[in-house]
Order: C-alpha cells, then sequence, then structure tokens
C-alpha cells in the first residue's frame, strides 16, 4: 500500500492559539511525530490540519501534544479529503464530530483560561504591594510569589516547546528575563512584566476572537429549525437533519432554513446577509434560494437542494477557512525573516549583556537588565500576524460581500492585474434573453405580444421564457391555443381565437407570407443592434415582430468604467457572433473579440502575458475552463453553483461586473494594510532596542513592545472587516 493511501487527514479546532508564535511551536511539535507528513495551522481559523499515518499515531496522542503546549484541543472535523487506510472516505470516527455550521460556545474574557491566569496575577501582585507597604521586610518574597503566580505556567509551556523544537519561544524569552530580573534584584519589576505579559497575551486572544468571529458569524444566519412538509402534514424540525429532495414551507418573514429550488409562491427575498445585494429580488417558481436569505411577503414551499454541511453559506466559511490555511507570498517572506529575527535579536542581548562589562568596565547588573529586556523585544509575535491578520480580515469581508477568494496568494495577485478579459455571456450579461421591441404591423403591439405568448404558452425554451415574462410583466391575458404544432428549425404554429398564427424567423416567414422592404429594413437594423427577430404571421399576413437579446447585467457599464478608472485595460472575449458581441461591448463600452473557440480564449490570454500584462480572466467557469487556468487570476460568475465556488481562483457569488472591481479594491486596501502593520511591528521593535540600550526604557515597556504592538497590528487588520467608503 502507498504512502497516498494510508495517508489520512485530521482537521482539529484549537482553542488559545492566537498569534504566529502559537502556530510556530504547534508545527514545530507535531512535525517531529512519527507518523505525521503534513501540518497547516491556520492561526486566523484556529484550525490545525494534519496528514498523518493512522497507523502510526493516534489521534489522541496529537491531542495531547498539542495539549501539553497550553493549548486545549476544543474539538476534530473531518476533513472532506480525508482518505483512510481502505480508500474510502473517511467518516467521523472517535471524537464529536461537528459541521461548520455548529458554532463554538460563546466566552467572556473573564471565563476563558488566560482570563482566570490574568485574575489570579493582577490578584496576587496587588496583594504583593500591599504586604510590601505594609512589611517592608518582605517586600521582596512577596512580589518573588507573585511572580510565580504567573511565571510557572508560563515556564511550563516554555519547557514543553523547547522539547517540542521550539527552544527560542515568547515564553522562554518571557522566563528567562524574569529570572533573570529576580538575579539582579529586580523582583518587583518582574513581577509586574510578567503580569503585563498575561494581560497582552488576553488582549492578543480577544483581538483573534474577532477576527475569527467575522466569518463564522455568517453561520448564525441559518435558522435552527425548520418547517418540514411530509405526507400533507407540517411539522418543526431541526434545519440540520433536512435532506435533499424534501419540501419545506418558508413563511413571510422567516429566514430560509436551506439551500433550495422554489416550488410554488411567490415572495421579495431580502439577500443582503449573505450575498451584501441591498435591493430585495422578485423571486418566484423554479428560482434558487440561498440558506439565510429572508422570505419577504409570501408563503413559499421550498425543495430542498443541499443538505446543512453543504449549502452555500456551509460551502463558504469552508472555503474562506481553507483559504485563510494558504499563505500569500508576502506572508511566507515574513515567516522566513522571523526565523533569523528571533536568534539575532537574542545573540544581541547576549552581546550587550557581556561586551560592555568585559571590554569597557560597564557595571553587570546594569547591562544584564538591557540585556533582559532586549530579549522581550525578541518575539517576531506582531511581526509575523501582521500579514496572516490582514489577508484573514480581508477573507471574510470579501466572503460577507460574496467575494470569494481562495487563498492570500489570490489576494495579493488580483490587486496587480492590468487587463481583465470578460467572457459574454452570462458574465457581461445576464445569460437569459430578454424581449427589448414589439412592434405591431398589421396588429396592435398589445395584440402581437398577446398572441405571441398564447403559442409559447407551455414552452420551456429561451426565448418562450422571454415572451411570457414580458407579458407577465404587462398584465395581458393569454387566450387559449388549439392544434399546435412546433416546426422543426422553422417555428410554432396553433389556432387562437379561431385564427391560425404562427411565429418564426424571418426566413421562414419569408416562404408563408410576404414580407415589405419596410419590414425588412426595420428587421435589419434590429440584427445589426445583435437583436434576434421573431415574426408573428396571422391569416397569411405579417402581424408584427418581437426582438429579443441578451442583455447586458444592470451593472455592467458602471463595472467596467471602475476597472479603466482603476487603470485596468477591459476586453470581451466571446464565442458569440460579431455583429451581437459588438452590439453589446458598444453598449457597456469594451473592446471585442468575437467568434472564438475556447482554445483561442486561451490563446489570447496567453499573447496578453507575453506583453508584460498581468490578466484576470472572468467567466461562468464552465466553458471558459482554459482560459481562467492559463490568467494570472481566473474569475468565476455565478450564483454559488459548486462551479463558480471551485473552479477558478475566485469567485462573484452574486454575478455583479463592479464586484470585479471591489476585488481589485479589497486586494489594493489589504496590501496598504500589510505594509502598516509591517511598518508597526518593525517600528516600534526597532524603537525600543534603542531606547533600552541608551538607558531609557526597561523591562517593562519592552514587553510592551511586543503584545502592544501585536494588539495594534491585529486591531489595524480588523478595520478591513468594515465596508469601503464609497
Amino acid at each position: 500500500m502507498n504512502d497516498t493511501a494510508r495517508t489520512a487527514k485530521l482537521r482539529l479546532r484549537v482553542d488559545g492559539m492566537d498569534c504566529a508564535a502559537c502556530a510556530t511551536k504547534i508545527q514545530n511539535a507535531l512535525q517531529r511525530m512519527r507518523g505525521i507528513s503534513e501540518v497547516t495551522v491556520s492561526v486566523t481559523g484556529g484550525t490545525v490540519t494534519i496528514g498523518r499515518d493512522p497507523s502510526d499515531v493516534e489521534d489522541d496522542t496529537i491531542r495531547d501534544q498539542i495539549s501539553n503546549l497550553g493549548y486545549r484541543v476544543a474539538r476534530s472535523e473531518p476533513d472532506r479529503n480525508d482518505v483512510q487506510s481502505n480508500g474510502q472516505k473517511g467518516s467521523p470516527a472517535q471524537h464529536d464530530v461537528h459541521s461548520h455550521l455548529e458554532d463554538t460556545p460563546g466566552r467572556s474574557w473573564w471565563q476563558t483560561g488566560k482570563g482566570n491566569l490574568v485574575i489570579a496575577s493582577g490578584t496576587a501582585l496587588a496583594v504583593a504591594f500591599a504586604m510590601g507597604k505594609a512589611i517592608p521586610s518582605i517586600e521582596q518574597w512577596a512580589f518573588l510569589l507573585a511572580m510565580m503566580v504567573g511565571l510557572i505556567p508560563i515556564a511550563r509551556r516554555a519547557l514543553f516547546a523547547a522539547m517540542a523544537g521550539t527552544p527560542f519561544s515568547i515564553e522562554m524569552l518571557m522566563s528567562i528575563a524574569a529570572v533573570g530580573a529576580v538575579v539582579i534584584g529586580a523582583t518587583e519589576e518582574a513581577a509586574t512584566v510578567v503580569f503585563l505579559f498575561l494581560i497582552g497575551e488576553l488582549l492578543e486572544g480577544v483581538a483573534a476572537s474577532r477576527a475569527r468571529a467575522s466569518i463564522q458569524d455568517l453561520t448564525k444566519l441559518v435558522p435552527k429549525t425548520a418547517r418540514l412538509e411530509e405526507d400533507g402534514q407540517i411539522r418543526e424540525i431541526q434545519a440540520d437533519r433536512l435532506e435533499v429532495g424534501q419540501t419545506i414551507q418558508v413563511r413571510p418573514g422567516d429566514r430560509v432554513p436551506a439551500d433550495g429550488v422554489i416550488v410554488s409562491g411567490e415572495s421579495s427575498i431580502d439577500e443582503a446577509p449573505v450575498t451584501g445585494e441591498s435591493t430585495p429580488i422578485r423571486k418566484g417558481p423554479d428560482e434558487n434560494l440561498f440558506a439565510g436569505t429572508v422570505n419577504g411577503d409570501g408563503l413559499l414551499r421550498v425543495r430542498v437542494t443541499a443538505a446543512a454541511a453543504d449549502n452555500t453559506i456551509a460551502r463558504v466559511v469552508k472555503l474562506v477557512e481553507e483559504a485563510q490555511e494558504s499563505k500569500a507570498p508576502t506572508e511566507r517572506f515574513i515567516d522566513r525573516f522571523s526565523r533569523y529575527y528571533t536568534p539575532g535579536v537574542v545573540a544581541v542581548a547576549v552581546l550587550v549583556a557581556i561586551v560592555p562589562p568585559l571590554l569597557f568596565g560597564g557595571a553587570w547588573s546594569g547591562w544584564i537588565y538591557k540585556a533582559l529586556a532586549i530579549l522581550l523585544i525578541g518575539c517576531p509575535c506582531a511581526l509575523v500576524i501582521s500579514v496572516p491578520a490582514a489577508i484573514a480580515a480581508s477573507l471574510s469581508a470579501g466572503a460577507r460581500r460574496g467575494l470569494l477568494l481562495k487563498g492570500g496568494a489570490v489576494l495579493e495577485q488580483i490587486g496587480k492585474i492590468t487587463i481583465a478579459c470578460f467572457d459574454k455571456t452570462g458574465t457581461l450579461t445576464a445569460g437569459k434573453p430578454q424581449v427589448t421591441d414589439v412592434i405591431g404591423f398589421e396588429r396592435s403591439e398589445g395584440d402581437v405580444l398577446r398572441f405571441a405568448a398564447a403559442l409559447e404558452s407551455g414552452s420551456s425554451h429561451p426565448l418562450a421564457t422571454a415572451i411570457l415574462a414580458r407579458a407577465a410583466g404587462q398584465q395581458i391575458s393569454v387566450p387559449p391555443m388549439s392544434n399546435a404544432t412546433a416546426i422543426g428549425g422553422k417555428g410554432v404554429q396553433a389556432t387562437v381565437e379561431g385564427i391560425k398564427i404562427f411565429l418564426g424567423s424571418p426566413h421562414a416567414v419569408s416562404e408563408l407570407a410576404p414580407v415589405t422592404a419596410d419590414q425588412n429594413a426595420r428587421i435589419s437594423a434590429l440584427n445589426d443592434e445583435g437583436k434576434t427577430v421573431s415574426l408573428l404571421v396571422m391569416d397569411g399576413r405579417v402581424a408584427g415582430a418581437i426582438a429579443m437579446r441578451d442583455e447586458p447585467r444592470p451593472d455592467a457599464k458602471k463595472g467596467l468604467k471602475l476597472l479603466s478608472d482603476a487603470g485596468i485595460r477591459a476586453v470581451m472575449l466571446t464565442g458569440d457572433n460579431r455583429r451581437t458581441a459588438s452590439a453589446i461591448g458598444k453598449q457597456v463600452g469594451i473592446d471585442v473579440e468575437a467568434e472564438l473557440l475556447p482554445q483561442d480564449k486561451q490563446r489570447i490570454v496567453g499573447q496578453f502575458q507575453k506583453e508584460g500584462l498581468v490578466v484576470a480572466k472572468v467567466g461562468d467557469g464552465i466553458n471558459d475552463a482554459p482560459a481562467l487556468a492559463a490568467a494570472d487570476v481566473g474569475i468565476a460568475m455565478g450564483g454559488g453553483t459548486d462551479v463558480a465556488l471551485e473552479t477558478a481562483d475566485a469567485a462573484v457569488l452574486h454575478g455583479r461586473v463592479s464586484d470585479v472591481a471591489a476585488m481589485v479594491d479589497l486586494s489594493k486596501r489589504t496590501m496598504i494594510n500589510i505594509r502598516q502593520n509591517i511598518a508597526v511591528a518593525l517600528g516600534l521593535k526597532a524603537a525600543f532596542l534603542v531606547t533600552t540600550i541608551v538607558g531609557l526604557t526597561g523591562l517593562w515597556p519592552a514587553i510592551l513592545a511586543d503584545t502592544g504592538a501585536t494588539v495594534l497590528v491585529t486591531l489595524n487588520a480588523l478595520r478591513l472587516l468594515k465596508p469601503p467608503a464609497t
């Protein structure tokens, strides 16, 4: 049996993992274990994914290793790609398994382990201060005991981390600094620094929890219960027990409990919580609903199309969590830099401690004190978290607006694009033909539409659907028909109100009735606008014409202008005929390349890249697969379908062209935020390094330089969760 067949994935939720140093300790510890082939840690997601051989290492052993480092394994989850030794998909095993829709119970900071330790350390410090004032002779011992309250858990974690392959952890540096301070007689300051360190850790945890909750809040949109329709009865069940194919009722004002298709009923649907679409959308039979959206004013019967673990919100949450685990180029560079940064600062601290006393006659206690302060500056937490915190916030903010980006690398790259290549049908256009013109020749426009709708009633053809939708929109009463016959490739004929009528192409009609020169000129003009024309014949005479076209999305022109304003060129790559494509291109303002095969689109993308352009390809995720794969960034347009979510590098859930520009803007704002974070992290440490060496600052400002910078960069990253100013 090969290694791939033996490898299984285990995904763990880990509480207390709040900074990049935590991730490094866990990764180092697990990678040294026998039977583990892969470890992926997401601080922002609070998850650890382990590839392991179950025959070599038990899951409980992995959990114990993480627990020994001072973290709590909250629960384990099955990985969707988990392959057991028998080659089958993994199933929930020895641990409690929860779907992505189960919320982690929220706890206040004082209910957490870190909060309890802060309270205990702070209380001990206050008692030591009071006792020291009352009985000065025991002051040193009182502060020593107060320090030990906080330091013992820290030192224990430092020892386990060192044994597991991370000797330069912040806990180790903190422990050395605290013990060293006691040795040189700065016991009170040592106790204070330990307390400040614990406060900093607590603040890191609170900030990390806020970042983590930003995407998990989406899961709260799905109601816990659903009204199941079964055997003519309605009963309430848990929403996560719904199965594909079941029928549910959604009352006005209720949230939709599952992805589904409307069976009957019509209502206004508020999709803002899921897609960010501010205007409610009117939906009726055969139209899709997302879990978590709000039913407005009508009772709906809905057929469930996805189980709880696979609905749109669950897939979005899973996709964002997985994206948070993939590192951007900038993040990988910072990770490499941090490996040398901490040992470098430790080396500087050693030199500061011994060189001045040995070579220049400096006081040992003074320079050792400065060296201990420098040690506390040596943790790279703020620097390493500066990138993933910003990326996680951006991925979460994007997901809440229907913009899905698969990882930091995509997020970073999309802000660099210089040209965007759009498909036409289903991307720049809605993908559904609409009636644009109703023209009366021998009959009124109302009659032309009324008789055409009668002919097409009962048909599901896209052109028929467009005619029926136009008639319904104008509240036209459609008369019954009889003797209906479809003539292949030509049109359809029937008898309506005693009149024999035919609806078909101009070429087919020319064989049945005379078409005048004026009528032909009108038809040609409509064709030049990229419209498809059907003629209605009644009693052997051309009664009128109906023109249809797949119209541009409402925001297509605005979206393309936003890209142009950002300095990004746009071009349409379509397989449609040149006349139709040019008409749409002129309407929305975009260069056009038409009558292309899929390989032609791929070739054109390659040509742009050879010219030095960074190319984004925007398409429906199916017909454009070669070009999507060839582009620097592939963006799928879709309404939450599997294709839109899984095919390309990024996906626009609700199909707005302007959202491509929104992705670019999000990327650029994220990179600005990252540069700010790196400047804060390195700037604060550099400043305190200098002030410590010259004697202006000591131990407690040094620890603030570390924990304070970590909190600052995390809070700065959280600003990305807010919608951009318009």
